[in-house]
């Protein structure tokens, strides 16, 4: 039913119902019971059923926490009651502190005992909260002995900087001359030269930098002489920082008080100065060390491996290895993770697995990093498999990868489109307790955005929130860009009000998507008053928005307007790359000004703007389509003498050139120059030969390309097939014209349009290319299919398209996820509803995720058809799909059924979505309130 029926009233009701271990044991050098421990009771505790159940129940125990575990701790050999026991699994380090709190009277001896007690269980790892109230019994009662050790630990407890500054209250308090008492207990125990060196180096861990000033100067106050292990420290943080300058000052103050820089004073100086990228003055402390009587060690070796690794001066770094024996100091696993995460890193995969080899045979074992790093590199060398034979060996090897290990592996897959592979390695990392980062959802995202699977990655979105993981700038950025990519413009927009709503502002790189998918839509006004606004939101235009904004004005046959947002873009100081150029000498290209795209090259060079190997390529091309090949051979030997190589784009040019005239000869030639030049032909590259092979006629010498294509491992392309089946439609009709005297009149016979080829081809056709495919060795594969049937669908043959399923299938094939969402937008174009509603459950029940284009296409023509009941139901089985929820508001219900003004249907959803606890972010929730009035007004 069509809008006008909801109210104001009901707009307004559904506006208010839809917003939205381990730890070191302390001892104390007193007499005591030595408590004996039992097993963890895996029974959980209940309060349901009495804590003493051996004894009378005269005075029963407190039901708080605390209150049980005083009465429990007051009875004799209370470590063998097994009430205790039954406490100890949701005894926490919060828990712990909340009861020393509560009863700081507490007996000292006892209160050490039970730390100690709970301390043995692995499940139990103290706090430093818990530390401090523990505390906060022995000193009032003077067990100074073990209270200094007890607050060392406390230190080392820190795991945050947040646990860093409650430590320093603490211990400040405990300092504190004028504070003789907490809450009437004494609590003054002044920090020794231990407790002020432990808490620097501790501060050191989380470089709160000025918080170590403080405290160097508090144990200055407090008339402690700091010692090399003082300086020291003071002297390594401000070197992590490269703060070498300041890390002097405390070199002076070693001096000055009569100490001895020792190896690790220096080796922090050689850190300080690799982190400023100085390696010259890194090597004159690391050569010096000797001169002073002072041993180098690994830690001197590695900072300095590490620093030349940083600055890309890894053969230096690969000498100064060489050399390590002659200060008898050994390769550590740190010193092999380094140089294999260096060689990796520059493309030297095969000296990186012989230095782990050879790690591995002097008996050096390769730790997680190690193993990370190598991981890592193979998936940057497109070596997936080796990768994942690296991480099982861990297994092997009882190392357990960390998220880092798992994340690589899961990139690589990711960047290679194989998002169902990295799913896997999800799968595991999971089963091995390894918790999932933003990273690790940002690489899944990035990866199904990169297939063009836009609706997963959003479903991820949901996925993170769960596990309460916070989408960065980054997580936000890749699904603007996904949306982008798939055309869904609004969406994209949509997006950025999430941000908002989630306090995550927008950066430059979230706009430059949205610019060029703006003027790929030709709305490029609507792109320029974007760009415009940016200043108004603090953010200054990057040259990506720059040049995809002028793409845009290119692209429309405005080179004007374009020259002049080139000019203010240099007026703003925002610099042209080669990109920016590119673009607009593509843009003079195409409106035939070849001397004005020669002039701009020439400004280009003026400006220090190196052209690049795709500047030669646009001027070559152009050339090339006018076939002057000699100035395309002279531009091409300018490309060489600029020290750029031909690359896959300039060859196709050429290749493309030679069979648009025929000259086969001189392409296949140019074949071979390629092999030999080590680059590799891509589809289209082939696809331009096949074609050049189809004109003339040569069907087999085509076929023939097609093989080795696919030997080389490049699958064909959707429109690699297109060429392959135009050519044979052309045989065809050749074949059906020739007349009955047998004259062969193919010149008379008019070529096929590439546009044309799903609109005219028969079964009996597609039957042949499969015959040719499968005698040049190539059987039809579920990409062969999936091409053939976009293509039929797109035209609305639906028949011809079952067809092929059928045929498919008969070869123990099943259709794709892109062959059913083409098979169920087809069926709705032809108002076939009952088989588009077989084709989704089929997909559903097969673990694929329709597209939400496709449910969208599907249920508003069965709304449009007043099939309101099959609708809602398929809506209601989409909420099941895992579908991020506000993405299906957006596109179901804003840009489906509100575009239809289908009012009353839309408010009807939003209620099931309301009922099954989708929860919509209140941007999208406004969006719909919005929409709704707009059309009840408007009616």
């Amino acid at each position: 039913m069509h809008g006008g029926a909801l109210t104001s009233a009901a707009v307004r009701s559904f506006a208010t119902t839809m917003i939205r271990s381990t730890a070191t044991i302390i001892t104390v050098n007193k007499p005591g019971p030595s408590p004996l421990f039992f097993l963890i009771s895996k029974h959980p505790f209940s309060t349901a059923a009495p804590l003493i159940t051996h004894e009378p129940n005269i005075n029963p125990p407190p039901p708080d926490l605390s209150g049980q575990l005083h009465y429990l701790l007051s009875k004799p050999n209370w470590q063998k009651n097994p009430s205790l026991k039954n406490l100890i699994p949701i005894l926490s380090p919060t828990h712990l502190a909340n009861f020393y709190s509560q009863y700081p009277n507490l007996n000292p001896q006892t209160a050490l005992n039970f730390f100690n007690y709970l301390s043995r269980y692995p499940s139990f790892k103290p706090s430093a909260e818990s530390y401090s109230s523990l505390l906060r019994i022995l000193i009032p009662n003077k067990f100074f002995g073990v209270a200094e050790k007890t607050r060392i630990l406390m230190i080392k407890a820190c795991e945050s900087p947040e646990d860093a500054r409650f430590v320093l209250g603490v211990l400040r308090d405990m300092n504190n001359d004028d504070n003789d008492c907490d809450n009437g207990l004494f609590f003054k125990f002044k920090l020794s030269v231990r407790c002020y060196n432990t808490l620097l180096m501790m501060l050191a861990r989380f470089l709160m930098i000025d918080d170590m000033k403080c405290v160097y100067f508090e144990m200055l106050d407090d008339k402690i002489s700091p010692n090399i292990y003082t300086f020291n420290t003071m002297i390594n943080a401000y070197c992590k920082l490269g703060n070498v300058g300041e890390a002097e000052l405390y070199l002076n103050k070693i001096l000055q008080a009569g100490l001895d820089p020792d190896t690790h004073t220096y080796t922090s100086f050689i850190l300080g100065h690799c982190r400023k990228k100085d390696i010259d003055s890194a090597f004159r402390v690391f050569k010096g060390m000797v001169k002073k009587g002072c041993r180098r060690n690994e830690v001197s070796y590695n900072n300095l491996i590490h620093g030349l690794c940083e600055v890309g001066k890894l053969d230096k770094a690969m000498e100064l290895f060489k050399k390590m024996g002659e200060d008898y100091c050994f390769p550590n696993v740190r010193t092999y993770t380094v140089l294999i995460d260096a060689l990796c890193g520059s493309d030297r995969i095969i000296e990186a697995l012989k230095l782990f080899d050879e790690m591995k045979e002097k008996g050096c074992d390769p730790n997680v990093h190690t193993y990370t790093v190598l991981i890592d590199g193979m998936c940057k060398d497109s070596k997936l498999d080796e990768a994942r034979r690296l991480m099982d060996l861990m297994s092997e090897k009882r190392l357990v990868p960390n998220v880092v290990t798992y994340n690589a592996l899961i990139d690589g897959y990711c960047k290679k489109e194989m998002v169902e592979a990295a799913f896997e390695i999800l799968e595991v990392m999971e089963s091995n307790n390894c918790s999932p980062n933003a990273r690790t959802y940002n690489e899944l995202i990035s990866g199904f955005c990169k297939a063009k699977k836009v609706h997963k990655a959003m479903a991820l979105l949901n996925n993170m929130l769960e596990r309460n993981l916070s989408p960065t700038v980054v997580t936000y950025n890749l699904l603007v860009h996904g949306q982008c990519k798939e055309g869904h413009v609004d969406s994209a927009f949509r997006l950025l009000r999430l941000m908002e709503e989630s306090n995550v502002a927008p950066d430059e790189w979230t706009y430059g998507p949205l610019v060029d998918a703006l003027c790929i839509k030709g709305r490029v006004e609507e792109a320029h008053t974007l760009l415009d606004s940016l200043k108004d939101k603090g953010l200054k235009a990057n040259e990506v928005i720059y040049t995809a904004l002028i793409d845009g004005y290119c692209r429309e046959v405005k080179v004007d307007i374009a020259f002049n947002l080139f000019e203010r873009m240099r007026r703003e100081d925002c610099f042209p790359s080669s990109c920016t150029y590119n673009v607009l000498i593509g843009g003079l290209c195409k409106e035939g000004k070849m001397h004005e795209a020669s002039e701009l090259l020439e400004r280009m060079l003026e400006r220090g703007v190196k052209p690049d190997v795709v500047t030669c390529s646009i001027l070559i091309e152009q050339l090339l389509k006018d076939y002057a090949f000699d100035h395309a051979y002279a531009m091409l030997d300018k490309m060489i003498a600029l020290g750029y190589k031909p690359d896959i784009c300039t060859y196709t040019s050429f290749l493309l050139a030679y069979c648009n005239q025929g000259q086969l000869k001189e392409a296949e030639d140019l074949m071979v120059k390629m092999n030999k030049e080590g680059i590799r032909p891509d589809f289209m590259t082939y696809t331009a030969l096949i074609d050049g092979y189809g004109r003339l006629g040569l069907i087999d010498r085509a076929f023939d390309t097609l093989k080795c294509m696919v030997d080389a491992g490049c699958e064909p392309s959707h429109y690699t097939y297109s060429v392959l089946v135009k050519h044979l439609l052309h045989k065809k009709h050749i074949k059906e014209n020739v007349n009955a005297l047998g004259l062969d009149l193919k010149s008379e016979i008019p070529s096929i349009n590439i546009a044309d080829v799903w609109k005219v081809m028969a079964y009996d056709t597609a039957l042949k290319l499969f015959e040719k495919m499968t005698e040049y060795g190539y059987a039809p594969n579920l990409n062969t299919y999936n091409a053939l049937t976009t293509g039929l669908c797109r035209e609305g043959r639906i028949q011809e398209a079952w067809r092929l399923v059928d045929h498919m299938k008969s070869y123990g094939m099943s259709p794709s996820e892109e062959m059913y969402n083409s098979l169920i937008n087809c069926c709705c174009k032809l108002k076939m509803h009952e088989e588009a509603l077989q084709l989704l459950d089929n997909m559903v029940k097969h673990g694929l995720l329709p597209h939400l284009e496709s449910y969208k296409v599907l249920v508003c023509a069965l709304y449009d058809q007043g099939n309101n009941d099959t609708g809602k139901a398929v809506f209601c089985r989409l909420l099941e799909c895992g579908y991020n929820h506000d993405e299906v508001a957006w596109k179901l219900l804003i840009d489906g059924l509100l575009r239809r003004e289908l009012v009353d249907n839309c408010s009807e959803l939003v209620d099931i979505m309301k009922r099954n606890n989708c929860q919509l972010n209140p941007q999208t929730h406004s969006m719909l309130i919005e929409g709704l009035f707009k059309r009840t007004e408007g009616t």
